[in-house]
């Protein structure tokens, strides 16, 4: 009987150990496009991959989920949203979207009213967001970019989203970094990505957890 129970014990302590662990996880879902999909790698691992494989060398208890399509938009977005949150539960989002509609010239003011709404159910659904920055090429006119760039830091103010610095920063200007097309970084890339995007998610996550 005594036997028993030590182990009955030893269960519910173990049982309880690994709840709380699983609890304690962080599952962050990527919402993104071509960039974070790992468009034209063929092959080659994208940065998600990369860093999940970090992480798991690490032996740290982060889970990425990659959602990313390529060409997606703010508002295709807006259409999966619901169900990719009920589907994964993740403590955390980052949202990385905004590129096509800039490509395309959608209105400043209807990406700010799509990003908006993604992060408002988002944190609805109980995960920290983060909004990365992102930027469009200078030919689309000074005053289009600008009012591009200014989305973000406007939107995570008002939903108090957290502001994450563009992941394309230390690759974009380095054609050697680039795909053909000037737009998509190749393979070489994705760990200079990989490393940057290690440090930003744990700003964040160090943030978040204040």
């Amino acid at each position: 009987m005594m036997r028993f129970f030590l182990q009955l014990v030893v269960l519910i302590f173990g049982t309880l150990f690994v709840l709380k662990a699983s609890a304690n996880d962080t599952k962050i879902m990527i919402i993104g496009d071509s960039l974070s999909a790992g468009y034209g790698l063929k092959q080659a691992p994208s940065w998600v991959n990369l860093l999940q494989n970090k992480y798991e060398t690490e032996q740290k208890a982060i889970t990425l989920v990659n959602t990313s399509v390529s060409g997606q938009t703010t508002d295709n977005a807006l259409l999966t949203i619901d169900k990719q949150l009920e589907s994964h539960q993740p403590s955390h989002v980052l949202i990385e979207l905004g590129a096509n509609d800039g490509l395309r010239g959608f209105p400043p003011k209807l990406i700010r009213k799509h990003l908006r709404e993604l992060v408002e159910k988002s944190q609805a659904s109980g995960a920290k967001v983060a909004l990365m920055q992102i930027q469009i090429p200078p030919n689309y006119g000074k005053r289009y970019s600008t009012l591009f760039a200014d989305s973000y830091p406007l939107v995570a103010e008002q939903t108090e989203a957290y502001l994450m610095d563009y992941f394309m920063l230390p690759v974009a200007a380095d054609r050697s970094l680039m795909q053909n097309d000037n737009l998509h970084p190749n393979a070489k890339a994705q760990p200079v990505i990989r490393d940057f995007m290690y440090e930003r998610i744990a700003r964040w996550l160090a943030h978040t957890a204040q």
